[in-house]
């Protein structure tokens, strides 16, 4: 069996190179695929200039089953690498990636996710004969349905400012002086991937210092990513003029130097405040009155820690619920107090207190 160094691109056929691979060694699988465009000749804009569409020869397949035979034998190698707790991305366009995603249940994966990615400046339909083709499909999947997977759902929601991440995202092409370019001025690769997508995707599923196999490595975009967050790839390219533009590329970024920087925070980690904490660290008083944001509904603070309201009385969480008919509310997220004429969420107080344990740590 091979030995596979990290932060590395190998050149070959990426089904053997990953059935050389030691089984369960990775912790994340990126796939950019073949489209299998199929597509019948040249595609020209209305003056007759030619689009610069995909077809070079890696993207022909002599037909639907071979295109399936192909996918599954990936499929298979990526399966038998990735860790029991690993995920699989593969991105695609309505050329391929219903088969793909068929070929993926087939061989015993479980879907978490389909993501839309939604193109903020797509290439139009010269001909006016179908819809503008403006975005492409990602599936994201772990081994199997009671896979422990990695999904770091609060960077995601910091990363969007606040709000939980959907499964469309709004990113623009790759473009500019993103877009690697050949000795002959044109676009290296046809299909380069933007890198903020792949710094979404290394972001929301993987963990600093895990490994990350892109078994189409391209001109590197997974790679590039990769090292701006802190993780480990392995690369797999057949193309020698792919692999050059990625190293070089890549060879430009700088490891991270600050490690705190890429450290991801998990609220459901962090230590237990109770609110009665608060209290006695002298953050509020007894007899402090809390009200909704809106300021619908107002509760007095009991030195206990306890709220009492019109309507109830009891925890933060309880009362809070209470007053506004619900089976649970997080108290921490709905009361507020107001500090110089200003309402201010009492979460806040608890964070300073994890700060102070932190430093104690």
């Amino acid at each position: 069996m091979m030995t596979f160094a990290s932060d590395t691109v190998y050149q070959g056929d990426c089904i053997a190179l990953m059935n050389a691979m030691p089984e369960k060694s990775v912790d994340m699988v990126f796939a950019d695929p073949p489209y299998n465009m199929q597509l019948g000749g040249e595609l020209l804009r209305p003056d007759n200039s030619r689009v610069d569409g995909v077809d070079d020869e890696w993207d022909r397949f002599e037909s639907f089953a071979a295109y399936d035979r192909f996918t599954a034998d990936w499929l298979k190698a990526a399966r038998r690498i990735l860790k029991d707790d690993g995920t699989l991305w593969v991105i695609g366009s309505y050329h391929n990636i219903f088969r793909v995603g068929a070929s993926l249940q087939n061989l015993g994966y479980w879907i978490l996710n389909d993501i839309v990615w939604r193109k903020s400046n797509p290439m139009p339909n010269f001909k006016g004969t179908r819809f503008t083709n403006a975005h492409e499909t990602l599936i994201w999947c772990a081994k199997d349905k009671d896979a422990r997977y990695t999904f770091n759902y609060e960077a995601l929601k910091d990363l969007n400012e606040g709000l939980q991440m959907r499964s469309d995202w709004l990113l623009p092409l790759c473009t500019g002086a993103e877009r690697l370019k050949g000795s002959d001025g044109n676009k290296l690769h046809p299909t380069q991937k933007p890198e903020s997508l792949l710094y979404r995707v290394i972001l929301a599923a993987t963990k600093p210092g895990d490994l990350i196999v892109d078994p189409f490595f391209g001109t590197g975009t997974t790679g590039a990513a990769a090292k701006r967050l802190g993780r480990r790839f392995i690369g797999l390219e057949r193309d020698n003029t792919y692999i050059e533009g990625a190293l070089a590329r890549i060879a430009e970024i700088e490891p991270v130097a600050d490690l705190d920087a890429i450290k991801l925070f998990n609220k459901k980690q962090e230590p237990r405040v109770p609110f009665g904490a608060v209290l006695e660290r002298g953050l509020l008083s007894p007899g402090a009155t809390l009200t909704d944001a809106r300021q619908r509904f107002a509760a007095k603070v009991r030195a206990d820690g306890t709220l009492v309201a019109a309507q109830a009385k009891g925890s933060i969480h309880q009362v809070g619920a209470a007053v506004q008919g619900l089976p649970s509310c997080n108290g921490w997220t709905f009361w507020y107090f107001k500090t110089k004429n200003q309402l201010v969420p009492i979460d806040l107080l608890r964070q300073r207190i994890r700060s102070e344990l932190a430093g104690l740590a």
